[in-house]
């Protein structure tokens, strides 16, 4: 059986500027910038939030040509006048395939993806949306030596809690069960006025900030 980790949280933003934006007047901490996904068309930045996990920021990046495929973590659907907002995260494995056969709800492909000297395969549906909102998270396995978190400062932010809202929440949670998640995350189904979200609270220096709260 796969085991398999919380790696990191997905902020989507219209520009990586105004998502870098929004992650420093929410938590007091400006992420630090990271590098291209080419494939994708996409750029994103980074923050490290304790070992083996981290937020990123990415957005479509419109110095890129467009790619050959639809973007990843529904950015081509983005409107321009959405705020920037917690997506999606993903879970790190070490048997992609095998976690993939294991998920009841399709996470989408295996792709092979870069980003300077890192390597990893990672799930993308076909389309480039959302699986289930974004609470059900993709699955990654890293290919390169050392974890992204490692390569960036520590700039005294961790993860305090990570939660998911979903009318689904009980298919969510029996395919993290199933893939190996160890200390799995709470998925809570939806009351009467709810949309599907995630919930993440950050210990950052000036006290724990919240991301993904409903608007």
């Amino acid at each position: 059986m796969t085991i398999s980790y919380a790696d990191h949280l997905v902020l989507t933003a219209a520009t990586l500027a105004q998502g870098m934006a929004y992650v420093e007047q929410t938590l007091g901490i400006r992420p630090r910038r990271g590098g291209e996904h080419v494939r994708m068309g996409t750029h994103n930045a980074l923050l490290k939030l304790g070992h083996g996990f981290y937020l990123e920021v990415i957005a479509i990046n419109p110095a890129a040509p467009p790619p050959q495929r639809p973007r990843w973590f529904g950015l081509d659907q983005l409107a321009t006048n959405v705020h920037p907002h917690l997506a999606s995260w993903v879970v790190r494995t070490d048997d992609i395939e095998a976690a993939v056969a294991a998920s009841a709800i399709p996470p989408g492909t295996v792709q092979a993806m870069s980003r300077g000297a890192l390597e990893w395969l990672i799930t993308i549906p076909d389309d480039g949306a959302l699986v289930l909102d974004g609470v059900m998270p993709s699955i990654i396995q890293w290919h390169s030596a050392n974890h992204p978190s490692e390569q960036l400062p520590d700039l005294g932010c961790s993860l305090v809690s990570l939660e998911g809202f979903h009318a689904q929440a009980t298919t969510i949670s029996s395919t993290l069960q199933a893939i190996g998640m160890h200390n799995p995350v709470p998925i809570h189904p939806l009351r009467a006025d709810q949309q599907p979200h995630l919930l993440v609270s950050i210990q950052t220096p000036t006290g724990v900030h919240t991301l993904g709260l409903p608007t």
